[in-house]
């Protein structure tokens, strides 16, 4: 006997909740498992063509392994000079010659200037991973038999361990903040408790998917995962997963409040719903994966990595979440009842019918204000300096090697210990010393030998000797990336001498350079992206062209702000050169999202009514889900400050502020204004823009001041 047409119509949500059931059981833990294939390890993402990667390579030939320097500082606890105590650090590092995890000689123990510290660096090997805490206990427990002083390690080794320690536990804290942040606002939105158990358990589905498929590439280096991925993509799902699913149950809402069968409602809600899921879902994705174009290998990172997490929030939105919408009905909403939003402006006293009232009153009044209140605040963004966060500021809270390196800089020349690394041609070696000892900024330059440290007998390679130069300034300072540019330039002068400058400045200064490249690339890239889509779905040129100067400007204005937040209210000094990239990415392709929620329904709404009643019609229905999305996903962004790194703490507070922003005022005031104010033309050259919308009144342009 075949079963009943409402038996068939429920085998296919029952097969993909079976489906999203088996994804969740089975491929759910590897939302925690990411860190097992990620790297910290920040010497693996630098720029591919920069001179100093090329110096790296150039290396190798010496037959000296790669190593990253732990500086051991001791200082007197009596601040008495320590000249007494130099031959027992010496014998305590000589211990550690065949310790696990160091590469190469370690280096004798040098006294300060004002004899009150001393200093030694201990080479470790590159890519020691979780091994790395553990050597660099060994390193400090032999440090510490020196009687009568205090130990520190600074260095890149002892940042890297710090960077590790604050991604660690990154899985469970984000995801755990993130998700109990969106439920408690879905909570308070929605008045409901099935409903937001039900976005969020579709949200981690999606996550764990994106996860495993990840995984999969990465244990494959296929794509390559560090801390800063991991933390964004977990985020990215959350936040769009939600969106999506706000908008679709939005919709489902609306259809239950006017029919009956839970079925049709659902297809329904799907089929007004898709095309905006779907060409939202194209701009974030094609905007990440445009930052494949980067010459850095982590902006490359995030590119597919964020273009997976985006597509398994958009198939658990359109899959997932309808399918236990049919077996729910009404009781998805429960105890609340389905309502549809009041689409008629003037047929109701809500907030969002007072705010079309207004933008129908007086739409170019709305939008000059606006406008005007944007460009006050993108008037401060050129204020943003994007020259990298200086060491003590990385860590929003205190870690040792922040400490360390203070002490190390109050006794020793800034650069002590993390010099420039020089390769040149040996024959051009005297002329090559002279040059960099004459340029401004450097403390002391000499070849360095078979032992593998400075003085002696220069070791050649085919041809090519290595110089170490000691910087007077900080290596990850202002003043020492100048220092290298400097060097740059009068070694390059040198004829014959071939002379590349690397080392741990000269990256940081090479990153940098390519982030300034990379922008300049990257971002009319993402907007020439966005322009396509829009175009497509709206079927016009001039909407496209205005809602993405729109986007463009509010990432300016969140940009000003920054620039006066940052230092004034979290204390940073500089900024990431990958802040800039990663918000306008965020920003920009996360803010079109809600104007294609929008203008969607706008252009839907005018089809039946007219532009004008269009415009104001679809801003009622979409406000309040629109401005939850927002909230959300300003929400789940702003989670990333539990991590406690400048980098993320920036990028967290741009998406946050620029979500917030784009939802409140230029999706909700802004652009619902300009539409209003240029009336059918907004919609050139498509079919609204010709007058074929019905014919009704007041679509003609004009309008009061």
């Amino acid at each position: 006997m075949p079963p009943s047409p409402r038996r068939a119509r429920l085998l296919v949500p029952l097969l993909l909740l079976a489906v999203w059931l088996g994804i969740g059981g089975g491929l759910g833990p590897f939302a925690g498992r990411l860190g097992e294939v990620a790297t910290n390890d920040q010497a693996a993402f630098l720029p591919r063509s920069a001179e100093s990667t090329e110096v790296i390579a150039e290396q190798r030939a010496f037959r000296q392994e790669e190593s990253l320097p732990a500086v051991v500082v001791w200082t007197d606890d009596a601040d008495a000079p320590l000249a007494d105590r130099r031959a027992a650090a010496g014998r305590a590092l000589a211990t550690l010659a065949d310790a696990p995890g160091v590469a190469g000689r370690i280096s004798p123990v040098l006294p300060s200037e004002d004899g009150k510290a001393l200093q030694g660096v201990v080479p470790l090997r590159i890519g020691l991973g979780d091994e790395l805490p553990d050597a660099l206990d060994t390193i400090r427990a032999a440090a510490e038999r020196v009687p009568g002083t205090t130990v520190q390690l600074a260095g890149p080794a002892a940042s890297q361990a710090d960077l590790s320690d604050a991604f660690a536990g990154i899985d469970g804290l984000l995801l755990g903040v993130a998700l109990v942040t969106v439920l408690v606002i879905l909570l308070l939105v929605y008045r409901s408790v099935l409903l937001p158990l039900l976005i969020i358990l579709g949200a981690v589905f999606a996550l764990g998917l994106a996860c495993a498929i990840v995984y999969a590439l990465a244990a494959r280096d296929i794509v390559r995962v560090d801390g800063q991925v991991q933390g964004i993509l977990s985020i990215l799902v959350i936040g769009a997963a939600t969106d999506y699913a706000l908008l679709v149950t939005a919709r489902y809402r609306e259809e239950l409040a006017a029919r009956t069968d839970r079925f049709a409602a659902v297809a329904a809600a799907l089929r007004q719903s898709w095309r905006a899921v779907v060409a939202s879902a194209a701009t974030v994705a094609l905007g990440l994966l445009a930052l494949l174009l980067s010459d850095l290998t982590n902006n490359r990172a995030l590119g597919p990595v964020g273009a997976i997490g985006i597509g398994c929030a958009v198939l658990s939105s359109l899959t997932f979440l309808p399918a236990v919408l049919v077996l729910l009905g009404r009781a998805a909403y429960w105890p609340a009842k389905p309502r549809p939003a009041t689409a008629d402006p003037g047929g109701g006293t809500g907030v969002w019918q007072r705010i079309a009232t207004l933008v129908d009153r007086a739409p170019r009044r709305v939008w000059a204000v606006s406008l005007a209140g944007l460009l006050a605040c993108a008037a401060f963004a050129p204020g943003l300096t994007s020259r990298g966060v200086p060491l003590d500021e990385t860590f929003v809270n205190d870690a040792p090697s922040v400490a360390a390196q203070a002490t190390l800089g109050r006794h020793f020349p800034g650069g002590s210990g993390n010099p420039a690394v020089v390769i040149a041609d040996a024959e051009r070696l005297p002329r090559v010393l002279a040059a960099a000892r004459a340029t401004e900024g450097v403390a002391a330059a000499a070849a360095v030998g078979a032992s593998g440290r400075p003085g002696g007998e220069p070791l050649m390679v085919d041809g090519r000797v290595r110089v170490d130069v000691t910087l007077r300034a900080a290596a990850d300072s202002d003043a020492a990336k100048d220092t290298v540019a400097r060097l740059r330039t009068a070694l390059h002068a040198v004829p014959g001498a071939d002379a590349k400058v690397g080392g741990y400045t000269a990256q940081q200064y090479d990153t940098l350079r390519t982030a300034e490249r990379d922008r300049g690339l990257i971002v009319p890239v993402v907007l020439a992206i966005i322009f396509v889509i829009l175009a497509l779905l709206l079927r016009s040129l001039l909407m496209p062209a205005l809602l993405v100067a729109t986007v463009a400007l509010n990432f300016l204005a969140t940009l000003g702000v920054s620039a006066l937040v940052f230092p004034h209210v979290f204390g940073f000094t500089g900024t990431d050169p990958s802040v800039p990239l990663y918000g306008f990415v965020f920003l920009v392709a996360l803010g079109v999202d809600y104007n294609i929620f929008l203008m969607e329904r706008v252009r839907e709404e005018s089809l039946r009514h007219g532009v004008r009643q269009g415009v104001l019609r679809g801003l009622v229905s979409t406000g309040g889900v629109i401005t939850s999305a927002g909230v959300v996903l300003a929400a789940t962004f702003a989670a990333l400050g539990v991590i406690p790194l400048a980098f993320l703490t920036q990028i967290a507070f741009i998406v946050a502020f620029g979500v917030l922003l784009d939802t409140l005022v230029v999706r909700s005031l802004l652009v619902p204004a300009l539409v209003r104010d240029l009336g059918p033309r907004a919609w050139w050259p498509g079919r609204l823009a010709r007058g074929r919308d019905g014919g009704r009144g007041g679509d003609a342009g004009g309008t009061r001041p």
